[in-house]
């Protein structure tokens, strides 16, 4: 089996790319870093660190490398079995005129085999969204035959990869944690689903994707704003904080009813997979900064993402929620000078007001309860009053 895999940046090459690999796939990345493409291109291998209680290095074999500005690629995607992703939500759109333009392609050359794309991004139906971005640029007429050779599968994604930091300045070296999930919905193939270690068909993934949301990214940027507040600079540093860790617990806690109500979770392994989650931001192997987890604080703001979506289901089961409004005013106070989602959100706050910004951000209404809450807690913040 071949793989096209857009994004050879540590996501890419730390987990997908070396999963794909592992289970014996030719693995082609696409990336517009042209000292990354040339490094792989010239060796055809990299180095992986994984590390936990048991640390080791693994070699990635049987990979290369091309740019994915060139023509290269829209002669790939006419004949690999598989396409993935790792590039982050907001590139999706980006990429998806050279998808079209490789589908077109391969219906062309009347490659009529199955196609499977997987966007494997931190978002909720990610291959989804990609999907309607690749539709728009495709011929209306090319519709039909994309819907029956083309499989756009969504997907669960979860592996902590900080950013790289090899001591021999090896620009392909990545490290990244021992635990790793990726979990897809095996009713959205089109084909065979692939048989591919590390890759779990489902039929359920929305349960599993919002476990995911719910839980690793809830904690993991409520994490982040309340150590970047208190001037901590790593997330091991801050889950270690007593009252940072207490707030994060509750937090997953009170998504993990809403979990609990809607799936149908066991209580106790899902209390276990809350201790496991812990226990993955105490690695004292992974060096991942609080501010590259709190980044583009406006989009995890958004109503269908890890802050507010969870928040949204302790509205509809009524359940506590006490701890994700701290996450959410933390995220609202979240003040990094280098990262441009902070700086724009600073000054609509600056401008309009916090409950106001809130509201156009999240989509809460300004007559809920929850929003004075916030509110409240942001203020006690901004003024030094809080944790």
């Amino acid at each position: 089996m071949n793989a096209l895999h857009f994004g050879a940046g540590n996501i890419g090459r730390g987990f997908i790319g070396k999963l794909l690999s592992d289970a014996g796939v030719h693995v082609t990345f696409a990336d517009v870093n042209q000292h990354v493409i040339d490094a792989i291109t010239a060796r055809h291998q990299y180095p992986v660190n994984v590390v936990g209680e048991h640390s080791t290095t693994e070699i990635v074999t049987d990979v290369d490398a091309i740019n994915s500005t060139s023509d290269q690629v829209k002669d790939y995607i006419a004949k690999v079995d598989l396409l993935t992703t790792a590039v982050g939500p907001q590139i999706l759109a980006r990429i998806a005129p050279a998808v079209a333009a490789g589908i077109v392609e391969r219906h062309k050359r009347a490659n009529n085999q199955p196609l499977n794309i997987i966007a494997c991004e931190n978002m909720v139906r990610g291959t989804s969204h990609f999907k309607q971005e690749i539709l728009k640029a495709l011929p209306h007429d090319l519709l039909p035959w994309v819907e029956a050779h083309i499989g756009f599968v969504d997907s669960a994604v979860d592996r902590i990869v900080p950013p790289a930091t090899s001591q021999s300045g090896d620009i392909l070296e990545v490290t990244v944690e021992t635990f790793s999930e990726w979990i897809v919905d095996k009713t959205q193939f089109i084909g065979t689903v692939p048989q591919i270690k590390g890759m779990e068909p489902v039929d359920n993934l929305m349960a599993f994707v919002e476990r995911k949301l719910f839980t690793l990214n809830t904690g993991h940027a409520i994490t982040a704003y309340l150590g970047f507040y208190k001037g901590i600079n790593t997330i091991r540093e801050a889950i270690l904080d007593d009252r940072i860790r207490h707030i994060v617990r509750g937090a997953m806690e009170e998504s993990g009813r809403v979990l609990i109500k809607r799936y149908q979770f066991d209580e106790k392994k899902h209390m276990a997979y809350i201790d496991k989650i812990l226990s993955r931001f105490a690695n004292p192997h992974l060096h991942d900064d609080t501010a590259r987890v709190g980044r583009q604080p406006i989009r995890k703001l958004g109503p269908n993402e890890r802050l507010i979506k969870p928040l949204l289901g302790t509205f509809e089961y009524q359940t506590p929620n006490d701890n994700l409004l701290i996450g959410i005013a933390a995220a609202l106070n979240y003040r990094n000078d280098e990262d441009e989602q902070a700086r724009e959100l600073a000054q609509l706050i600056a401008n309009q007001g916090a409950k106001s910004v809130l509201c156009q951000i999240s989509s809460l209404a300004e007559d809920n309860p929850v929003v004075a809450s916030i509110n409240a807690i942001y203020n006690a913040m901004q003024n030094q009053q809080f944790i």
